[in-house]
């Protein structure tokens, strides 16, 4: 092939992105004025733009608060912007879900509110339930983290130490009618998972939040403990009817970027082959397979004939036993080099939709055929650094960093794999 293959593989995740765009997405979604008041409230990275688009095409007044990362705020006219932290929450982050709650208080069933949910919610706006700290949550949260816990999982424990999440906010709406449009970043699109799924029925419970404490090995807080095995006061649960008045959109997701990376693909020559939208596992596991898939096209043209390129969204964990730098991306991209060991014709990307690659400010990064010899000859060791979870010092160390700036939208992680002809 004649292309840049970098170029490529970088404007298929441009392209990814780009399609899942609050902008694009928001408008065909919005609900009819109601008699009463609007409030617009919500969280995530893609919150503030979200408002933004909504603002824009809005006929009638409108007032409310949405909770974003720093860096991702949108100027609006008439909803507050806040700003917190993302992964761990942080004191604004207990502002902001106060400001959240108090702007749905005291509302008719004349009323509307508008939702407005995206992935990182869980951290950006965290309330601690009754008796519990800002520090207790932060510190489950951390222990989460680490653990290889999944997004579905994670979320479950922290519904049950929130006092928004988990349906909670909603509850806290009635008797308005409450429309929530969500930009899914989970695998898939449950919007109970989405953000801790702050405006819906929780189908899980207390019990399953301690097992999954118990099941990683992780020893919360005194407080934080007592809460869970106390159990006394659960989430909204499906047929609540403080929540028959709720209704929920997904207005963005994985699929739908996956698809538009594969015009890009087919467009320049290759032929796309989607593998799925919700891929989950730990990182370096989900990077070998995807090495042997792209191994035996090379060799075998099975399941496809090169030129093509294999696509994939989803959320891999990491559990982390080293003290190196780096994100679920990053980690998939040195475990695809390591598993690869320079395999001619075939090159990746991977990144965070956010702009993000776990706590970095690079979205991801590339993998190339020479990335192992390139990294030797500076004198890095890749298996070691990947032991370490270093992959982001690996792939700055070789300047293949991918660094877009926040993005203001999260669809998941993007994973592209690239099969040539060419040696």
């Amino acid at each position: 092939m004649t292309a840049n293959l970098p170029k490529l593989l970088r404007a298929m995740f441009d392209a990814a992105v780009a399609a899942a765009q609050p902008d694009r997405v928001v408008a065909k979604f919005l609900p009819r004025p109601p008699k009463g008041r609007t409030v617009v409230v919500g969280a995530g990275k893609a919150s503030a733009a979200m408002a933004a688009a909504l603002e824009k095409r809005w006929k009638g007044d409108l007032s409310g608060v949405v909770v974003t990362r720093y860096g991702y705020g949108v100027p609006c006219r008439k909803i507050a912007i806040h700003e917190s932290a993302h992964p761990v929450p942080d004191e604004s982050s207990e502002k902001g879900a106060r400001r959240v709650l108090d702007a749905v208080g005291g509302l008719s069933a004349d009323d509307l509110v508008i939702c407005l949910i995206s992935g990182g919610g869980s951290a950006l706006m965290a309330l601690p339930a009754p008796g519990l700290t800002l520090a207790d949550k932060q510190a489950v949260n951390k222990a989460l983290l680490k653990s290889g816990a999944n997004i579905t999982e994670m979320n479950c424990v922290r519904k049950h130490l929130s006092a928004i999440k988990g349906g909670r906010l909603a509850a806290a709406a009635y008797p308005a009618r409450v429309v929530s449009l969500l930009i899914s970043d989970v695998p898939g699109d449950d919007p109970a998972v989405i953000a801790s799924g702050p405006t819906v029925p929780d189908p899980t419970t207390f019990a399953d939040a301690r097992a999954l404490l118990e099941r990683y090995g992780i020893d919360p807080p005194p407080a934080a403990a007592h809460h869970l095995a106390a159990a006394r006061e659960e989430t909204p649960k499906p047929g609540d009817r403080r929540l028959k008045r709720c209704e929920t959109h997904v207005i963005a997701a994985p699929q739908a970027s996956l698809e538009a990376a594969a015009r890009v693909a087919r467009k320049a020559g290759f032929t796309p082959v989607i593998l799925g939208d919700a891929i989950e596992g730990e990182a370096r596991h989900v990077a070998t397979v995807h090495a042997g898939i792209a191994r035996q096209i090379r060799n075998h043209g099975q399941p496809a004939k090169p030129p093509c390129v294999l696509l994939s969204g989803g959320e891999a964990t990491v559990t982390v036993r080293g003290t190196g730098r780096g994100g679920r991306c990053t980690e998939f991209l040195l475990a695809l080099a390591v598993a690869l060991d320079g395999a001619p014709g075939i090159r990746a990307i991977a990144g965070g939709t956010d702009g993000m690659d776990g706590t970095e400010g690079n979205a991801g990064a590339l993998v190339a055929p020479d990335t192992l010899a390139r990294a030797r000859s500076l004198g890095l060791d890749p298996r070691a650094m990947l032991e370490n979870n270093d992959g982001y010092g690996f792939f700055a160390a070789l300047g293949d960093l991918v660094v877009t700036g926040p993005t203001r939208t999260n669809v998941n992680d993007f994973r592209a794999v690239l099969v040539d002809k060419s040696r």
